[in-house]
């Protein structure tokens, strides 16, 4: 399976006192590198950003100076210290530290992967994942980006969205059909967001991916406001739909309280 393309981004806002263009634009270009174009010339830069050869060029130049971009010949690629960007918000997190070590007993417990993901818009984004097969023909990491409308997770925590803001981005999201099974219609998928509402958990079957099968449940702060997900995926030939509810639905249950209750003692 290919990896879901990124929504159009909104136009951006006029510069101002508010607003600084360049920086901005300097992040265009960082987010112009990708899995799918690792190395990048000017001229391929400046066609994806959608700028002059001239300010990609003194945008790449900038970038190089401070560490993050290097150059081989024509070609542009960034720096591992680009990690110290996203590192910087996973260690702002207590997450990061708390979630761990009960994800790494829930995966040896259940023995399929575990992870952690976020909501940014109508993508969830990867913050922790404790991997034991690999269950999707795409890599998934820290960082890593899927659909919210046909993932356990996005479904999680779209339910805990006002009821307005979830219409709206279920609405504006691409919606592609992955598989045979995926839920493409807004309103077959809001009643499978309110479902999920209700009951605190969800299960996705073979929405993304022919074979693969997700449960998810919420991670709550003292307020009791829905900060993240917690799932357990794995492959449907050897852990069916109803066996994966029956089984492992207590326990990631259970795990997904015992990190919301860690998160309220730090807080």
């Amino acid at each position: 399976m290919s990896e879901p393309a990124p929504p159009a981004p909104a136009p951006p806002p006029r510069p101002g006192d508010s607003y600084v263009q360049s920086f901005a634009r300097g992040l265009t270009v960082i987010r112009s590198f990708s899995a799918a174009a690792p190395a990048q010339t000017l001229s391929e830069v400046a066609q994806r950003t959608g700028l002059t050869r001239a300010g990609a060029r003194r945008i790449l130049l900038t970038l190089a100076q401070l560490g993050y971009v290097e150059s081989q010949g024509r070609q542009f690629r960034l720096t591992p210290k680009i990690l110290d960007l996203g590192f910087a918000y996973l260690s702002s997190l207590p997450l990061w530290n708390l979630a761990e070590p009960v994800m790494e007993a829930l995966a040896a417990e259940v023995r399929e992967s575990c992870s952690v993901a976020v909501l940014d818009g109508t993508e969830i984004v990867y913050v922790l994942r404790v991997p034991t097969h690999k269950i999707m023909s795409i890599n998934l990491g820290t960082g890593s980006r899927l659909p919210a409308f046909c993932t356990s997770m996005g479904r999680v925590l779209l339910a805990a969205l006002p009821a307005d803001e979830c219409r709206r981005r279920l609405e504006a999201a691409p919606r592609p059909r992955y598989t045979s099974r995926t839920l493409t219609d807004a309103q077959t998928l809001q009643r499978a967001v309110d479902e999920a509402r209700e009951q605190r958990w969800c299960l996705v079957d073979q929405e993304l991916e022919e074979g693969l099968v997700s449960l998810a449940a919420p991670i709550v702060d003292r307020s009791g406001r829905t900060i993240a997900a917690l799932n357990i995926s794995g492959q449907a030939n050897r852990t069916p739909p109803a066996e994966m509810r029956e089984r492992f639905l207590p326990r990631l249950r259970e795990a997904a309280a015992d990190i919301s209750r860690l998160l309220r003692m730090k807080s």
